[in-house]
């Protein structure tokens, strides 16, 4: 049976997580930072670890961003078949909740429609929109502010299939390792290995809004999750890039099948907040 959902509730799913996202650090994270300050050895990296968990607690109390880059509008849309919208256009409505939400919650537009003119929409739309189509009658969407400190010391590596798993390995490191603190750590790490060029990228954003309390179903992923996220933590990057034994608070894969000739893999870090939200219609 069709279910019918009406585009003003699009829009104003999106302001709200706008909002939402940017103000309050998901569960998840909170529990990540928190392990990450019990376990770190650093005393000066401990005192960056407090003072950034104050910061969140002011603002969660004050209703204020978490940082000063409110990001610019990541949406994975996964709509059911099921699914009809009436009342305007999907994508419209989509960046209608991205102008509502940021204007509305007084959040700093950060996106210029022109990457070479630069002039700023000064509603920081649009929005960078995944879709996918699933079984079903719901909606799910998963809104993730990307700040660009950390987008920017992402990488992509388009390597052989000889190179294997210590070249994926290699990959992961080197891409953390030239980051450095630029990246605001302790940070996320998300990775995808596979399909073809945009393909790994979009994997690697996408592994970012998986909780860190969840583990890949893949016995293989899983041990390299663990394993890198080690090795990661072992460079010394440290609390603010200042030295320590957290500089990651975690490290999400996520795997595709790809061609016989090659082996993308995609690293996209984000900093200590890694801010997402979910919301199913």
């Amino acid at each position: 049976m069709i279910r019918t959902i009406d585009i003003t509730v699009i829009t104003e799913t999106i302001r709200d997580m706008c909002i939402e996202a940017n103000h309050y650090l998901s569960e998840d994270m909170k529990q990540a930072i928190q392990t990450a300050l019990d376990s770190e050895k650093s005393e000066l990296g401990k005192k960056i670890l407090n003072q950034l968990q104050e910061n969140l607690k002011i603002a969660d109390n004050e209703t204020i961003p978490i940082c000063q880059d409110t990001g610019m509008a990541v949406v994975f849309m996964e709509i059911g078949q099921d699914v009809h919208f009436e009342g305007g256009n999907l994508e419209e409505a989509v960046n209608e909740g991205v102008r509502q939400g940021y204007t509305e919650g007084y959040l700093r537009k950060s996106v210029v429609n022109d990457p070479i003119l630069r002039e700023n929409t000064k509603d920081n739309t649009p929005a960078v929109i995944h879709y996918s189509i699933v079984p079903g009658a719901q909606v799910k969407i998963t809104f993730a502010p990307k700040g660009f400190g950390s987008e920017n010391m992402s990488r992509i590596f388009m390597l052989k299939p000889a190179d294997g798993i210590e070249g994926v390995k290699e990959a992961i490191l080197t891409a953390v390792s030239d980051a450095g603190p630029n990246a605001c750590p302790p940070m996320v790490v998300g990775v995808g290995i596979g399909g073809d060029f945009e393909k790994a990228a979009i994997m690697a954003k996408q592994a970012l809004t998986r909780e860190l309390n969840k583990r890949s179903s893949i016995p293989y992923v899983r041990d390299l999750e663990e394993e890198m996220l080690a090795k990661i933590n072992g460079l010394g990057i440290g609390p603010g890039g200042l030295g320590g034994t957290c500089t990651a608070l975690g490290v999400n894969i996520n795997t595709y099948p790809t061609h016989i000739a090659g082996l993308p893999v995609a690293v996209n870090i984000c900093c200590h907040v890694n801010r997402h939200t979910v919301r199913t219609l």
